[in-house]
């Protein structure tokens, strides 16, 4: 097992930054990857950005040039520095740890940002 607590969620208005952060626990080992979806309401699901163990990056393209996926090895830790938000990026962003036992998610921590 795998889990996951996800601290940084918050109220900022356009244009301004936040940082999320993601703690994973457990099966670390395990894990080959992790990444952050958000699901804002009404919408389905959406990866925004990935990185696996090796620190290859992949962002979804909404989101290129404004976010910053990183990972601390040492503390299992899985960060997302988000800059230039705009309002449509207001949505729960949840963790996930993709593992060779299964996939684990976070709790989910809220994201919004005034216009």
């Amino acid at each position: 097992q795998v889990h996951l607590v996800e601290s940084g969620g918050g109220l900022v208005q356009a244009g301004g930054s936040l940082r999320l952060s993601c703690a994973a626990s457990g099966s670390t080992f395990s894990i080959s990857a992790m990444g952050w979806h958000r699901q804002a309401p009404g919408k389905q699901r959406e990866l925004v950005a990935i990185i696996s163990s090796r620190g290859t990056t992949n962002y979804a393209d909404s989101v290129k040039g404004r976010f910053t996926i990183s990972m601390d090895n040492g503390k299992n830790t899985v960060y997302l520095q988000m800059n230039s938000l705009k309002p449509e990026d207001t949505a729960v962003y949840s963790c996930i740890a993709y593992s060779t036992l299964s996939n684990f998610w976070g709790q989910g921590t809220q994201v919004t940002v005034s216009s």
